[in-house]
């Protein structure tokens, strides 16, 4: 079906384009009223993650709502250890929590793990289908997964965690084990991401929430080598990869198969362009707390960020959306990227060297 705004995909293709596509990650949730209302019908989050006609309706609920330019699927990074065999439950204001957590070598053995995991999440599949049909072509879906490490992290720990100190713990005690669960882990999310990308993903993103609390030595041990591989073997779609508080891995990402590179907010624009030198496009990178301030501060920071990426950007947050975040904020935010126009003038490096803005 062909994309009524293909923006998003031309941008990643290293196309001309006439603005920065935007979206915003976790833009489907409690800013916007018509998801609380979905909400307030259910039992949980669970409930509406299994239901494919209700993920589907609240993946497009921004799209109608703030007119982002992708919609990304509803779902959580944590149904592949559930796939594979390791169940949790969501705590209302808590979090995830897992009952049981993977302590020893033979917690590994007996998780299912590639295609014969993956296949345990037709739900999400179905959903997908229902949401691209949905759509009707209007923008992209984005699918997406958790990053090895950040998975793991949760399969040792049992629960979110300032420090993920237990997990990080069995890295450096039991690493063979821990190549060993990252492994089955990467296995899985592979077959996963080329499942939803067969059942309408136009591009996937790879989440590494937890990935600045490794060292970096750490990190490129037990953390980029499963990007890695899971960038290689997904050729169907293009890969966006975010490791939020990676700063000291940014020439690797450089090095990953990987069309876009996703930045946080302490990640510097300028800093990241010269550590890759690609020909990547740059995610991001806008400080979720700036939607908190003002509409004049919030567009106006929102046209300096626009300006220091300099061209082949996406616009993004530098991580997820805050719940309480004002939707009118949000709104300011979106429609500042879709009113800033970039000139015709460009550098010899395809990247834009005089912006400007009209419409504003």
């Amino acid at each position: 079906m062909k994309l009524k705004n293909d923006i998003l995909l031309r941008t990643i293709a290293g196309e001309e384009v006439e603005r920065p596509p935007v979206w915003l990650m976790r833009q489907a949730g409690r800013i916007l009223p018509q998801y609380r209302k979905v909400r307030s019908s259910l039992s949980g989050f669970r409930e509406l993650v299994n239901t494919p006609d209700l993920a589907a309706e609240v993946t497009i609920q921004p799209v109608d709502e703030l007119g982002v330019d992708a919609a990304i699927i509803f779902s959580d990074i944590l149904v592949i250890p559930e796939a594979m065999g390791l169940p949790y439950e969501l705590i209302e204001k808590k979090g995830p929590y897992f009952p049981r957590t993977i302590e020893n070598a033979n917690d590994v053995d007996l998780l299912r793990s590639g295609l014969d995991a993956a296949e345990n999440l037709e739900y999400v599949y179905n959903a997908i289908k229902t949401t691209s049909a949905n759509l009707n072509g209007r923008v992209p879906l984005i699918g997406f997964c958790g990053a090895p490490w950040t998975i793991l992290s949760y399969m040792i720990e049992g629960s979110g965690s300032k420090t993920f100190s237990k997990a990080r713990r069995f890295l450096h005690q039991e690493p063979e084990l821990a190549h060993k669960l990252l492994e089955k882990i990467t296995k899985t999310s592979i077959a996963y991401l080329k499942q939803k990308i067969q059942s309408g993903c136009h591009l996937v993103q790879i989440f590494d929430s937890w990935a600045g609390i490794l060292s970096p030595t750490s990190y490129k041990e037990f953390g980029l080598p499963y990007i890695a591989k899971i960038c290689e073997s997904i050729s169907e779609a293009p890969k966006i990869v975010f490791a939020k508080g990676a700063w000291f891995a940014m020439k690797e990402f450089g090095r990953l198969n990987c069309e876009v590179v996703g930045l946080d907010w302490n990640m510097s624009p300028e800093w990241s362009r010269n550590q890759i030198n690609s020909t990547q496009t740059f995610q991001g990178n806008f400080d979720p707390a700036m939607l908190y301030a003002s509409h004049d501060k919030i567009q106006s920071e929102t046209v300096s960020m626009i300006k220091r990426f300099g061209g082949n950007h996406i616009a993004n947050l530098g991580h997820g959306v805050y719940p309480d975040t004002p939707l009118e904020n949000v709104k300011v935010f979106v429609n500042t990227v879709k009113n800033f126009r970039y000139s015709k003038l460009e550098t010899s490096s395809g990247h834009h060297s005089d912006l400007k803005i009209s419409n504003l």
